[in-house]
């Protein structure tokens, strides 16, 4: 069976000369389906620059990367865009959530962008949102949330579209520690329903949670801990 993400000598560059930035300097990555992966690294070690290429939210310098086979080299910016809409779901540390919105209409958002029905979009948002134990908080919108709640509705956006990989940027980055717990079972029972998460975090106990932890260091993996 072939990996879900396969990353091969991957370099990324910002800027050019004295002042270019390297950001990636021939990072290799491999992550099989259904795997529960932790990047670890100081800030300005490159693993959100990794995870912004993983998600297609972002283009390598040099270097393949291969997503479920598919070579993304290949792919303009709108084709990137379905791959990542029909593949992908991120959940970020700052919730990104539209604010005068309902949690209901926040999560619908992914699925109005791929042009699904409102009847199906509904459907399919409130079951997202059950599934992260919000039903009761559909109406509300995000100042009326608790942080938690808030990184709640972000994951429930993340799923809607059902996506076979999740990412997730420092997802407790902004929580308490109950909070924390609450949303890292999520990823967890999301794992264990069979699909592949990725996470970014500084912190060892949420890193614990993955099956495997890879370190990364000026822009290349230093090591792996399974």
């Amino acid at each position: 069976m072939s990996p879900v993400i396969e990353v091969r000598d991957l370099r990324k560059t910002y800027g050019a000369g004295d002042t270019a930035v390297h950001a990636l300097r021939g990072l290799d990555l491999t992550v099989e389906k259904g795997e529960y992966l932790a990047i670890m690294g100081a800030s300005g070690s490159g693993k959100s620059t990794l995870l912004n290429i993983l998600g297609c939210l972002d283009v390598a310098s040099s270097g393949q990367y291969l997503l479920d086979g598919i070579d993304t080299g290949e792919f303009d910016e709108e084709q990137l865009s379905l791959l990542r809409n029909r593949k992908i779901g991120f959940v970020f540390q700052s919730f990104n959530l539209v604010p005068r919105t309902t949690a209901l209409a926040n999560v619908e958002l992914p699925l109005v962008y791929a042009g699904v029905r409102r009847a199906q979009r509904r459907e399919r948002a409130l079951a997202a949102l059950d599934l992260v134990g919000l039903k009761d908080r559909v109406h509300h919108r995000p100042n009326e949330l608790s942080g938690g709640q808030q990184q709640r509705v972000a994951i429930a956006r993340a799923l809607v579209t059902s996506p076979a990989i999740v990412l997730a940027d420092e997802p407790t980055g902004n929580l308490d520690t109950e909070s924390s717990r609450d949303v890292l079972g999520i990823l967890d029972r999301l794992n264990a329903s069979g699909r592949t998460v990725v996470l970014i975090t500084h912190e060892d106990e949420v890193a614990a949670h993955a099956m495997r932890t890879v370190r990364v260091v000026d822009g290349r993996v230093a090591g792996v801990l399974v």
